[in-house]
């Protein structure tokens, strides 16, 4: 879906959290960084892929990784995802699609015959540089954190 390719730059975002406080790509210079979008907080699939991500977390901050997901939810929304599931990273409230589409990953979907546009559950991981290393458009939600640090 997305017309980004592994060595490109990766756009330069800025959204807030879910508790209002603004990130962009400038913020992680020097470090790694996992974006990852997904459709919705607080559905199945959804919660499945941030309670791997979660469970995992503690070898991403080894490896010098540091995480940050992406929906068109509300900050409250994601506020109560956090809690709800007890996740040690930020998730952007990006209503306005503005960080969706620098990615690329909004269009037509299909899901149970219906077909409508909605966010294409990819994940892109940055190096230092803010260098595209890795995007992952066929993510496994139950095996994630194994697809981001193989």
């Amino acid at each position: 879906m997305t017309t980004l390719k592994i060595g490109d730059k990766a756009p330069n975002f800025s959204a807030v959290d879910q508790d209002g406080k603004n990130h962009s790509l400038n913020d992680y210079k020097g470090s790694k960084l996992v974006v990852f979008f997904y459709p919705a907080a607080s559905t199945p699939s959804c919660t499945v892929e941030v309670c791997n991500l979660r469970d995992n977390y503690s070898e991403f901050i080894s490896k010098g990784y540091k995480l940050l997901g992406v929906s068109a939810d509300t900050a409250k929304k994601q506020s109560s995802f956090i809690k709800k599931n007890e996740l040690p990273f930020s998730l952007l409230a990006d209503v306005d699609k503005k960080v969706i589409e620098a990615f690329g990953v909004w269009g037509p979907k299909k899901f149970m015959g219906r077909e409508f546009d909605g966010i294409h559950r990819t994940t892109f991981v940055i190096d230092e540089k803010g260098i595209i290393e890795d995007i992952i458009e066929k993510v496994n939600t139950k095996e994630h954190s194994k697809q981001i640090l193989k």
